[in-house]
């Protein structure tokens, strides 16, 4: 399916042929832009960014490489291809055909599963505004762009739902959007994590490694939907997170290897001589991943939860690939699901009903994933001849909400007391020293082939470039 580009609002929707549809969403597009101005990347309106647009939401080349200005990006509305014959294919209306208009009875559910994915979009771009300022490559400074403008162009895929399937109470929603904003104490967004600061680069990859893969798991989970625009729409807005999560894993690497280099130079391991160096060492990076691995794993919401099991059964989100699970009937009837539970003073696992674990093992399938790109990391250590190796805490660690939302428990996963808390958590978790340490080394570096100390150069361009020269950014 092209994508028409002659349109104020580019898309593959047929837009042009609903008027009533395309004034509401142009009529929203100068709030977008006004948003954008004030609370997207800082500073970057005349900027020539070398940016991917999509041109197509085929799977052999979507994607075409120019330079742009971000306030001239052509965000749109793209879906992916209808797929021809599909069904429900989970809960109690499995096998039916999927659903072209929401349905009645389900409205306001469904309305809230669209906000809820929406308001993370804005809210990243918003953490992340200040992080040009202390870019630790052009490379890196493009990849963060691109990331942005990707993730506003997600915004615009909700909204569109909004707007086509919901009436006045979805253009209600989509202001709302815009007006909400990350850490706002009055309108704050609508999950924790994305009120959270995103203060330097460190803390920058370590969310698109963790809170972006999230996201993965949760758009896969409406991918399901038999809804089936929302379907067609997170199938697509999976084709550009992967980006999204490659600039995770690759940056901690990057940033591993340097460390690598730097204990090799220096033949310590001292945390101290290797913060001296301008690295960051090791058992700090520890620390960045138990917080960040935490309050991600939070976003999957309740161990047992019944609003999970009533978006099941009523077939609007499923599970991460639901339509290739082969173990069970995709009713979940009398099906069981292990739960991690608190018992007394230890954890154990306690079977549910599994269409109220819904939630529980698509956070057991984000942590299965998270531990892949984890041992890629181990790896270079490995091959540095480092003894170390990263970790991830126990799911139960630093938890706001859940089974152990009011629970203390370390890092292997082992209930303790406040006082143990108190007392350990510098040594768990970054403490405001570690935090300054870092901030200390974010300083802006934007000569073309120049490099931060503290993370090691890219072994590849973004479009196959050499990166030690290419000029990713124009400024103007």
């Amino acid at each position: 399916m092209t994508i028409d580009y002659n349109q104020r609002i580019p898309n593959n929707v047929g837009l042009s042929d609903n008027r009533r549809l395309q004034r509401a969403l142009e009529s929203w597009l100068p709030g977008y832009l006004s948003w954008w101005d004030h609370l997207g990347p800082a500073d970057t309106q005349n900027d020539d960014v070398y940016l991917r647009t999509a041109i197509s939401v085929a799977q052999d080349g979507w994607a075409h490489y120019d330079f742009v200005k971000m306030p001239d990006y052509r965000w749109g509305i793209f879906l992916a291809e209808a797929q021809e014959g599909r069904t429900i294919p989970f809960g109690d209306h499995k096998g039916e055909p999927v659903w072209q208009e929401v349905p009645g009875e389900y409205r306001s559910t469904l309305r809230r599963l669209i906000v809820t994915q929406g308001d993370t979009e804005p809210a990243s771009v918003e953490q992340q505004r200040l992080l040009g300022e202390t870019c630790p490559s052009l490379y890196d400074l493009r990849n963060i762009f691109q990331v942005n403008v990707e993730e506003g162009r997600h915004l615009w895929a909700m909204v569109y739902l909004l707007h086509a399937y919901f009436g006045r109470d979805g253009r209600e929603e989509a202001e709302a959007m815009l007006e909400r904003h990350s850490g706002d104490p009055d309108k704050p967004r609508i999950l924790g994590a994305f009120n959270e600061e995103t203060p330097d680069w460190l803390s920058y990859f370590m969310f698109t490694y963790f809170t972006d893969r999230d996201g993965k798991f949760q758009l896969g989970s409406l991918a399901e939907s038999g809804f089936d625009p929302l379907s067609r729409t997170c199938r697509f807005m999976l084709t550009e997170e992967g980006h999204h999560m490659f600039v995770g894993e690759t940056g901690v690497g990057r940033i591993i290897q340097r460390t690598c280099e730097v204990m090799d130079e220096l033949k310590t391991d001292d945390p101290e001589r290797i913060r001296a160096a301008g690295a960051i060492d090791l058992p700090l990076l520890q620390k960045f991943i138990n917080f960040h691995f935490s309050i991600s794993v939070d976003l999957f919401g309740q161990e047992v939860s019944t609003n999970a099991a009533t978006y099941f059964n009523q077939g609007l989100k499923g599970r991460y690939h639901e339509s290739e699970i082969e173990s069970d009937d995709h009713v979940l009837v009398d099906a069981t699901w292990p739960v991690h539970t608190i018992v007394g003073d230890k954890i154990e696992m306690v079977d549910h009903p599994a269409v109220n674990a819904v939630n529980e093992r698509l956070r057991q399938e984000y942590i299965d994933d998270c531990l892949r790109g984890m041992q890629r990391w181990n790896q270079t250590i490995k091959r540095a001849n480092i003894d170390f190796k990263f970790c991830l805490p126990h799911r139960a660690f630093h938890r706001a909400i859940g089974n152990f939302g009011d629970a203390r428990l370390n890092p292997e996963g082992k209930v303790i007391t406040e006082a143990d808390w108190n007392r350990n958590q510098n040594d768990w978790l970054p403490s405001d020293d570690d935090r300054a340490f870092i901030q200390s080394l974010m300083i802006q570096v934007i000569e073309p082939g120049e490099i931060a100390g503290w993370i090691a150069p890219p072994n590849m361009g973004v479009n196959r470039e050499d990166p030690n020269e290419f000029q990713y950014i124009n400024f103007n």
